[in-house]
């Protein structure tokens, strides 16, 4: 039997706290704007980057300016990436993690609200690429909490929903699963909090990629692999 392990990216595989919430700042400092504290940004991490910005830009901002705060932010989070001392790690764990799975024959797929453009950025930086059977971003359908980028990941590999789950850090991770009818893996080092999780549905919460493992060699098991 098939096993696929779907995986957010923004704080699940990779750390990219800083890099989300010193773009959104300058962001709305570009457009003569109050920034929005961590907590805020952290909240929207994973939806679509003009509905990320329109949630948390004021009410009464027009659609035009918050276009231009969609580009500010786009801006602002390449010329970010260009400064000598970024950093954009991933979590421990996580490439071992990976591993571990390729090794055991899963097949591992990407769901995530990040751009092709920004897949590309973090595959230049870590060796990631040769993991990903299938990959699912904002640019190609509809994004989170949409159940799309789950199923197309589902059909574009031949798996059911008994042999999917679905693994990331917020709670837009979970409805999708949820949406698609996976089993959803939730994680509390990236941008979700673990009541947060758990009160949108989350069939496991995980504090460490140690636990993580265990819960993904339980799973396998269990489909008879």
């Amino acid at each position: 039997m098939l096993k696929l392990a779907i995986w957010d990216m923004d704080g699940t595989i990779v750390d990219s706290r800083d890099v989300i919430q010193t773009a959104m700042t300058r962001a709305f400092e570009t457009q003569g704007l109050t920034p929005p504290p961590y907590d805020a940004t952290r909240q929207i991490v994973g939806l679509g980057l003009r509905e990320s910005c329109q949630i948390l830009a004021p009410d009464d901002l027009s659609p035009e300016r918050v276009d231009a705060l969609v580009e500010s932010y786009r801006n602002a989070f390449m010329s970010r990436r260009t400064d000598p001392d970024f950093k954009e790690p991933l979590y421990e764990g996580a490439l071992e993690t990976l591993q571990m799975l390729r090794d055991d024959n899963w097949l591992i797929a990407m769901a995530t609200g990040k751009s092709h453009r920004g897949i590309r950025a973090i595959f230049d930086m870590h060796p990631l690429e040769s993991y990903f059977d299938s990959i699912w971003c904002a640019d190609d359908g509809p994004g989170k909490p949409h159940p799309f980028m789950v199923e197309q990941s589902m059909n574009a590999l031949g798996a059911e929903a008994h042999q999917s789950l679905m693994i990331g850090d917020a709670i837009h991770d979970i409805n999708m699963g949820n949406a698609a009818g996976v089993r959803t893996l939730g994680v509390t080092w990236g941008f979700g909090a673990a009541h947060e999780l758990e009160a949108v549905g989350a069939d496991e919460i995980h504090h460490s990629y140690k636990t993580l493992q265990e819960s993904l060699l339980r799973f396998a098991q269990a489909t008879g692999n």
